[in-house]
């Protein structure tokens, strides 16, 4: 019976060419979308899912109270460490505190490579749980060693056997390969450990902050013991450093608390310190979003089958009349509808896997799809099957129920109550793919409030260089002159941090009116004199630094939002203890936007300083061409240190690179807003062609009455036009309700403006005329002739 079933179907498939175009085209397209967006979900959701022991692993953060605002952090004091382990050890397997990600310059030979990798205690191969392909986790503890990744080992040695061998680094450490490891994948949240370094060789930070606790320049992780529970140990020990600091500073009323690894990526944001979510929100839209386009391809096949119910009413009645059962003609419909599944699947991994090189840029991944993994395979079957009885379910029950007396009779008509139910499926269709255009907009538009927003510098033909050694700190005024007379470059300035990040916070502020009670913390840019003009700040009043005004060295810059703070009517010539040094202000610069563009600037300070900066900010001359005025400074930079990489980033495309995951996420769901629109039209194409067929001797009769061509279009066309103008009426209270909520996470954020809900409306409407056109066009130009010489 069912190899029957199958022949009955494949045959139907056969005969009707252009339905089983139009079911295969949009079930394809919708399992193709399907597939890809699982995948990436699938990506998304076993981030660091491959490191052992991954839900037993946690970072310490702390949440501290600033003027009534909580921030939360990731910066910890050094001693916090060994406290733990003191206090607290039999919950904890491993502890340990690491430096953030350094990119250093690594040496072997004459083969130099700036890499990014981690300064971490002994215990951080077994926490990590590194898989070593050369040597082992335990050579770590010993001193003067490395470990490298394999593709870092593989770039520096090439073939050749690391172990034992000597790598330099940043120009002043020398180093025994102790070990090689296997990467990290791109899920990860350590995909970018290159080398891991001993704490103890960061001199800089470690040497006399062994007992300092207001210190919060490293970070710190854990993972639990077999007994321990993540939340009861987060909260015994929240007071862990608020019981070590001075009376003073428990004002800010730090907190601790464990955030476990399994939350990392997909739960990173906090409000007021509170966990809001983070990248899940978007696992979410695109999860849905994959349903409802798969929705819009079985809507077709439901819409199209039942809508050709009167052609096959004559096969059923026949099978009733000769002993079919209800369920067994059931059974045949559903056959079918599951043939059209298979069919669609194998074109839909055809599909996915043309698509998936696009997909990947777009979504900014490197995926591929799990050819051999058999849970994918059996998903995929499972799925179909499911699919092909969703898409099934309604034309098999409906095309059943017809009774053979009406049929055999010839006076069987389909009722209005299975138009009705056509109707609605349009109006869920164009609803859903209007929702996703209106989305799509208004993604677009926050993108570029936020691109457009004053970032209070000028950012064109400015780079930066991290230094990894000191030669250009200790040859900086030569540098700097040699730079300027190469002609490639307008200005040259040291900074302790990069134009696009906030690295340095400090307290130990008092101002005129300060409450002493009221806790404060600033971002802190150390700078050499010539910062101002080199990266192009914007001084709303007083002056900028200056080598001609000795007392520059105790003057600072106040930006917007820290006049704001602190409250100053007269900032010009304020006078600011800082930590019991007097310091006069000079200017007040224009908000400059480091951190998030999404989030309010943060209060900040500049001053001058004279230790090492890190950060080289140069000025391109605007005389010269980019690409010989970066040949140049290529030049004169390796003069002073030849074993540094002229590793140089343009500060637009650094900054334009905190929209990543948003230009993603647009690009997204543009794509898939696009397949959505389509798939819709392909279910309103073959619906027009079906009212075109259905209606054929009308419209024949209405020519030769005298019915005009735009008359006769007008006629086919209305009913359509109506059913899109219904949706958009559906969808735009919804589409406002969602990406309203989606707007209140950005302090600044789009208005949801009546173009973008008119702009969706309107195009869904010329998209619907130009689907229906083509058949009703043809319809209406056929020859009346033709469609009554039968009469």
């Amino acid at each position: 019976m069912l190899s029957n079933y199958f022949k009955t179907s494949w045959r139907h498939l056969f005969k009707n060419k252009a339905l089983s175009f139009i079911h295969i085209a949009g079930l394809s397209i919708g399992m193709a979308v399907v597939l890809l967006i699982g995948r990436w979900i699938w990506d998304e959701l076993s981030f660091d899912t491959g490191t052992p022991h991954y839900d037993r692993i946690a970072q310490v953060m702390e949440n501290q109270n600033y003027s009534g605002k909580i921030n939360t952090g990731k910066g910890i004091p050094l001693p916090l460490g060994p406290e733990l382990r003191l206090r607290y050890g039999s919950d904890f397997r491993y502890v340990v505190t690491s430096s953030w990600n350094f990119s250093s310059l690594i040496a072997q030979g004459e083969q130099k490579i700036v890499a990014k990798g981690y300064y971490m205690e002994q215990q951080a191969p077994e926490l990590l749980s590194l898989h070593m392909l050369r040597g082992s986790r335990s050579a770590f503890r010993e001193t003067g060693t490395i470990l490298l990744s394999s593709s870092l080992a593989r770039n520096l040695f090439g073939g050749a056997d690391p172990l034992g061998k000597p790598v330099r680094m940043n120009a002043e450490m020398n180093k025994l390969v102790a070990g090689v490891y296997e990467d990290f994948p791109a899920n990860s949240s350590f995909h970018d450990l290159q080398y891991m370094v001993s704490l103890k060789d960061l001199h800089s930070w470690v040497d006399g902050h062994e007992n300092d606790w207001n210190d919060q320049s490293f970070q710190l992780f854990v993972e639990l013991e077999d007994h321990a529970e993540m939340a009861a140990i987060s909260a015994k020990i929240q007071d862990a450093r608020l019981a070590r600091v001075s009376k003073e500073d428990r004002r800010y009323q730090g907190r601790l608390f464990l955030q476990p690894m399994a939350q990392w990526h997909l739960y990173s944001e906090f409000s007021n310190g509170v966990n809001t979510g983070g990248a899940i929100q978007y696992v979410w839209m695109f999860a849905w979003t994959g349903l409802f386009v798969l929705l819009l391809a079985c809507i077709n096949f439901m819409n199209l089958s039942t809508a050709r119910a009167e052609k096959r009413a004559r096969e059923v009645g026949i099978r009733k009349v000769a002993g079919s059962l209800r369920g067994q003609i059931v059974g045949q419909f559903f056959s079918e509808s599951v043939l059209v599944a298979g069919v669609s699947l194998l074109f839909a991994l055809l599909i996915a896997y043309l698509l998936l090189p696009f997909f990947n840029i777009v979504s900014g991944k490197e995926l591929s799809l799990p050819w051999s993994n058999g849970y994918f395979w059996l998903i995929a079957l499972g799925s179909t099957l499911f699919i092909g009885m969703l898409a099934g379910s309604y034309p098999a029950i409906y095309l059943s129920s017809f009774r053979p007396a009406s049929v055999l009779k010839g006076t069987f008509r389909t009722g209005p109550l299975a138009g009705k139910a056509r109707q609605v499926l349009v109006v869920i269709q164009f609803s859903v793919s209007i929702l996703l255009v209106i989305g799509t907009l208004v993604v677009y538009r926050q993108l570029q409030v936020s691109r457009n927003r004053p970032v209070g510098y000028d950012r064109g033909g400015l780079i930066t260089l991290v230094m990894q050694t000191l030669n250009f700190h200790n040859h900086f005024e030569a540098l700097r002159q040699d730079l300027l007379h190469s002609g490639a470059v307008a200005e040259v300035a040291e900074s302790n941090s990069p134009v696009t990040e906030n690295d340095h916070y400090d307290n130990g502020f008092s101002w005129p009116g300060r409450d002493p009670n009221e806790p404060e913390q600033f971002n802190l840019i150390g700078v050499t004199p010539e910062y101002g003009k080199a990266v192009g700040i914007q001084l709303l009043s007083g002056r900028d630094f200056s080598r001609q005004f000795a007392t520059d060295s105790s003057a600072l810059i106040l930006n917007e939002a820290a006049v704001k703070y602190m409250g100053l009517q007269h900032p010009i010539s304020s006078t600011l203890i800082w930590y019991g040094r007097p310091f006069h202000v000079v200017g007040v610069a224009r908000d400059m936007i480091m951190g998030s563009p999404y989030a309010p600037v943060e209060q900040a300070i500049y001053y001058l300083n004279h230790d090492v900066g890190g950060i080289l900010n140069i000025r391109l001359s605007p005389t010269l061409g980019v690409r010989d005025a970066l040949a140049k400074i290529g030049a004169v930079c390796a003069r002073y240190s030849p074993e540094e990489p002229f590793d140089y980033q343009f500060v637009d495309q650094a900054y334009a690179d905190k929209f990543a995951l948003e230009d993603h996420i647009e690009k997204l769901a543009a794509f898939f807003a696009a397949l959505a629109i389509f798939i819709s039209c392909l279910g309103l194409f073959g619906m027009a062609a079906y009212v075109a067929e259905r209606r054929t001797k009308e419209i024949g009769v209405r020519k030769v009455l005298g019915a005009s061509v735009p008359q006769v279009w007008r006629l086919l066309s209305i009913h359509f036009l109506i059913l899109v103008a219904i949706s958009f009426a559906v969808a735009s209270p919804a589409a406002y309700y969602f990406m309203h909520r989606w707007l209140l996470q950005y302090s600044l954020r789009a208005s949801l403006s009546w173009w973008i809900f008119a702009a969706a409306g309107g195009g869904a409407l010329l998209i619907t005329l130009a689907t229906v056109s083509f058949q009703t066009l043809r319809a209406a130009m056929t020859n009346p002739v033709r469609s009554l010489r039968t009469e």
